[in-house]
């Protein structure tokens, strides 16, 4: 089955010259339209956040931008870049540029998967000539191991789920076509770069060698609203001058629905305070914290009435925010 290329841009709105900024811009507010949890349609949703972060993924990354934007109106034929779309991951591709292995249900489209992804097949270099039995010219070798990316939204990570993956393998050397279905547990907790272990799903061995395993290797879904680092979560809260200066209990999102949060008079913008317990679960099974990160908006345009207020605060004030030396 050909790949079928996506058009990360236009999955964003974004033009091609759009900078990073625009391009964050444009993931976070098509992000909170289309998160599973506040989208009206709960399937469509879903499916249109992980376009979305595929897209932003890949849009966000320099390298990966650069990659992307090299392969040109002649992808399918690899482009600038010389690696065709439609190859077996970590590999070159088979004649007719048809991808050796075909995944469903990571989160990921079969041209990210291509082109960005990790997965191979084959014979495992790590046992050469493992397993030697009878004559000197038997011997076994071990299958290689297949690899792909998995998708996983920060709600995952937080309580744990199942997901069904199917994975296609291609006929070789006589051998039908099959198509695999695995569930696969995520676990709480799972981090970034984790890798899902599937014990002998991978490429079958030589000579009555073991098979190969079948990893999947998790890429946590971007959030609109938070970041993540180690179990920490982290976020911006904006704020008005006056409840920077006055102190105000905010409203803020947490993956647990929405918190108050108190912010002390005098708070500094760019001040870090803490929700504890909000944030993913660590290796003991306690959870790390919430962090916000104060930013202070100031209104524009203001009215003529709020001018003269403004004015007449900065007649009275006795705050100097710079040295007059």
């Amino acid at each position: 089955m050909a790949v079928k290329f996506q058009d990360y841009y236009e999955t964003l709105g974004v033009a091609r010259t759009a900078t990073a900024a625009a391009v964050k811009l444009a993931f976070r507010k098509l992000a909170r339209i289309h998160h599973p949890d506040v989208a009206k349609n709960k399937v469509t949703g879903e499916a249109k956040f992980k376009e979305i972060n595929e897209a932003y993924e890949v849009l966000s990354d320099p390298e990966k931008r650069r990659r992307y934007d090299e392969l040109g109106p002649d992808w399918q034929d690899g482009g600038q870049g010389g690696a065709a779309p439609g190859g077996p991951r970590g590999g070159s591709h088979p004649p007719g540029g048809e991808p050796d292995f075909e995944f469903g249900g990571t989160g990921f489209s079969d041209f990210f998967e291509s082109f960005f992804g990790r997965g191979r097949g084959g014979f495992d270099p790590r046992h050469p000539s493992a397993d030697r039995a009878g004559s000197a010219e038997s011997f076994a070798q071990h299958g290689q191991d297949v690899e792909a990316d998995l998708l996983v939204t920060l709600e995952e990570a937080l309580r744990g789920s199942r997901r069904k993956v199917t994975l296609r393998r291609p006929g070789h050397n006589g051998d039908a076509e099959r198509t695999n279905t695995y569930q696969v547990r995520i676990p709480p907790g799972v981090r970034d770069g984790q890798r899902i272990r599937l014990a002998g799903q991978g490429e079958g061995g030589f000579g009555g060698g073991s098979a190969g395993d079948l990893y999947l290797r998790v890429r946590l879904a971007r959030h609109p609203d938070f970041s993540v680092q180690g179990a920490d979560l982290h976020c911006d809260l904006d704020v008005a001058p006056w409840e920077a200066v006055l102190g105000v209990q905010a409203k803020i999102p947490t993956l647990d629905g929405a918190a108050s949060l108190r912010v002390p008079p005098g708070t500094a913008a760019g001040s870090q305070l803490r929700l504890r317990g909000l944030g993913l679960p660590r290796e003991d099974q306690t959870r790390g914290d919430l962090y916000a990160t104060m930013r202070i908006q100031t209104p524009s345009p203001v009215s003529a009435d709020e001018r003269v207020l403004w004015e007449q605060l900065a007649r009275v004030s006795t705050f100097k925010p710079r040295s007059e030396s």
